[in-house]
């Protein structure tokens, strides 16, 4: 039985060693496959979509973008930048409009993976482990898949000196989903830190003004203050939430079930973890270590925000996938074990794959999801605060195993 299991093993290995596995053909035509599924299994069902789409008629109109209406349930949440970048997808018929958005959404992160500076078994990697979580977040129509790409395109701007642009994927992001934020975290590897600045502020003047175009400037300017109120609102709503503040702090929050503590305590103490590695200044020259940087941020940005929902976790596990094949050492076992803990718990837990009860019962009232990447970021911040990036042969030899 020894020796069966051993070749079993071994002709596994052989088959997911083929090209096929790694041709950007192949890998494309998944995710553009699971942005076309997506779409066609939504048709008719598709209310996040209906609020993009009305986002650009409700400017247009000159109405509140931040108001209830009868053509879907829930209200948006977007800036009003949004609405103009919605507006491809509203002058079409509905089903085309919702195909073409899952679609897109898959294409533009694909492009931004496939730009990475990073190694090739990487962006495999990366295409592979994050399929299903791409169909979950896909199925909800959900911004976040282009808000990962987003910061993905900033980070490989800021690495080939391409300021203007980084800066540019920011503010998108930022008047968008204010998530984009976030990308001013790889600030410090800019090379031409001036030129990253002044592009940043001339964006941000051309972007806010943009809706303009479709509306009028006094019209603009209100809905950017309904924004801010409705955010407030939403922060307040999501902190028990069944289906919101899927995070680190929802986590704490409901399993302890109290309501009396502020959440400040643990941004506060999870910003002071985060910026550790940042001390660091002679590890800045590894890419291993910026790469690990990146994969920090996509973790945080989900565990530490009560707006984080199940539809999240694409931009997390994009970052796990990163730390994971970042280190230019040999991942131990526990290593391992936590990727497949992620696997099961994170990425499956929404699926038909996962028990019913146990998500009804145990994942969603306690935010279970969030547990893999809170252990893994944790883990993450330890690694960049102690070890060494600096490629070695051992790094070389990990590699190797990973291609395998």
């Amino acid at each position: 039985m020894h020796d069966s299991l051993k070749h079993g093993k071994e002709a596994l290995s052989a088959l997911f060693r083929r090209p096929f596995w790694s041709d950007w053909r192949t890998m494309s035509g998944l995710w553009l496959l699971i942005g076309l599924v997506a779409g066609l299994t939504k048709l008719g069902r598709c209310n996040n979509f209906l609020i993009y789409k009305y986002t650009f008629w409700h400017a247009w109109e000159r109405v509140s973008l931040y108001a209830s209406y009868p053509e879907y349930g829930d209200t948006n949440h977007y800036g009003p930048l949004f609405s103009l970048l919605a507006a491809p997808f509203a002058l079409v018929p509905e089903g085309l409009g919702l195909v073409l958005w899952c679609v897109g959404l898959a294409a533009l992160l694909l492009w931004a993976v496939k730009n990475l500076p990073v190694e090739k078994h990487q962006q495999v990697f990366v295409i592979w482990f994050c399929a299903h979580e791409l169909l979950t977040a896909l199925f909800m129509q959900q911004f976040n898949v282009a808000t990962v790409a987003l910061i993905l395109a900033t980070y490989t701007a800021i690495e080939r000196r391409k300021e203007g642009w980084a800066a540019l994927f920011i503010v998108i992001g930022m008047l968008v989903k204010l998530y984009g934020v976030v990308g001013l975290a790889f600030f410090f590897f800019a090379k031409r830190k001036i030129r990253f600045i002044l592009a940043g502020l001339g964006w941000t003047a051309v972007l806010f003004a943009a809706p303009m175009v479709i509306s009028s400037p006094e019209y603009v300017i209100s809905q950017y203050g309904e924004w801010v109120a409705s955010l407030t609102e939403k922060g307040s709503l999501n902190l028990f939430s069944l289906y919101q503040n899927v995070s680190l702090l929802g986590f704490v929050r409901k399993v302890s079930g109290s309501a009396s503590y502020s959440d400040l305590w643990l941004i506060v103490s999870g910003l002071i973890l985060f910026a550790l590695p940042y001390l660091r200044l002679g590890q800045y020259r590894h890419a291993a270590f910026r790469e690990t940087l990146l994969a920090s941020v996509l973790l945080f940005v989900v565990l530490f925000s009560t707006g984080s929902e199940s539809s999240s976790y694409i931009i997390a596990l994009i970052g796990t996938s990163l730390w994971y094949t970042a280190a230019p050492w040999q991942r131990s076992r526990w290593d391992v074990a936590l990727m497949i803990f992620a696997f099961i718990l994170t990425s499956l837990s929404p699926s038909d794959l996962f028990p019913r009860a146990l998500r009804q019962n145990w994942v969603l009232p306690y935010a279970l999801k969030a547990v893999p990447c809170i252990l893994i970021w944790l883990k993450l911040v330890w690694e960049m605060a102690t070890r060494d990036y600096a490629p070695t042969t051992e790094g070389e030899t990990n590699l190797k195993k990973i291609e395998a």
